[in-house]
């Protein structure tokens, strides 16, 4: 799936959301995370299409969906994700989500009651502490002075952010996907406005409902990611209910469905 694209499109309020399915069988959904988009998931879905029906999309503002939204916000994308499954007239699917995805799935299963099979986070974005880096924080609390950046000093920060993401080096083409969509000054300015929209005030919300998951959760973490380290996940692992269960990835950074995606997959069958 090396030229990837999302056939299919839906209408929301701001824009159109560009999403694909392949495989036939029970539906399982994969949310990406930021500054990604379902590229991300491009080595894995071939092998989950094998005995599923697999769903992916890009978040309102990123990949091939529209860049140029108002609110790109995790809870927006919360709303989009419930009017997505609805769409797709899928029920109870198995859910995978990586990094912000994760926010996005827990907010639809949290607070819109919508109903998983199952729940597998990668690396994701869930108890607070996540967005209280420093590149995330300063984004996040000074969007403006980042707007304001020439469009060389943009472009370098959009690239070495990107790659920080990976433990074992992205391929050429894979980086220009993540980078490309973030080109010029709109895609920098909705580079910048995620991380405006997307801060811990998404996830307060859940802090005290993590328990309550009824469903079989599955935590999958990179061994060496080095935004949000394992200790981030012991913790997350902490709020949890005693059923969910951890694996960790060695060789794996934050993306990994990049760095480790053959694991993954093993993981994702167990």
């Amino acid at each position: 799936m090396s030229d990837w694209a999302l056939p299919e499109r839906f209408e929301v309020g701001d824009g159109t959301v560009r999403w694909g399915s392949f495989g036939d069988g029970p539906p399982l959904v994969l949310l990406h995370g930021t500054p990604f988009s379902s590229f991300i998931w491009r080595d894995v879905v071939p092998v989950l299409a094998r005995d599923h029906r697999v769903h992916v999309w890009d978040m309102l503002g990123f990949g091939q969906s529209t860049r140029t939204a108002p609110d790109v916000s995790l809870r927006q994308q919360a709303v989009i994700f419930v009017d997505l499954l609805e769409h797709w007239g899928v029920s109870a699917p198995q859910v995978v989500a990586h990094d912000v995805g994760g926010a996005v799935a827990l907010r639809a299963a949290l607070l819109h009651n919508v109903t998983f099979e199952s729940l597998t986070l990668i690396d994701a974005a869930t108890v607070s502490g996540w967005g209280s880096g420093g590149f995330f924080q300063t984004i996040h609390q000074h969007p403006a002075a980042f707007e304001a950046l020439p469009a060389w000093a943009s472009a370098a920060l959009i690239d070495a952010k990107i790659r920080s993401g990976s433990h074992t080096g992205l391929r050429a083409e894979a980086l220009a996907s993540y980078t490309d969509q973030w080109a010029g000054t709109e895609g920098a300015r909705a580079f910048y406005q995620q991380y405006a929209q997307g801060g811990e005030d998404n996830t307060d919300e859940l802090q005290g409902l993590l328990h309550l998951l009824d469903i079989p959760v599955h935590v999958i973490w990179g061994a060496d990611d080095s935004w949000l380290g394992v200790d981030y996940a012991q913790r997350l692992m902490t709020a949890l209910p005693d059923h969910a269960r951890f694996s960790l990835i060695d060789g794996a950074g934050h993306m990994v469905p990049e760095d480790q995606p053959g694991e993954l997959l093993r993981l994702l069958s167990t």
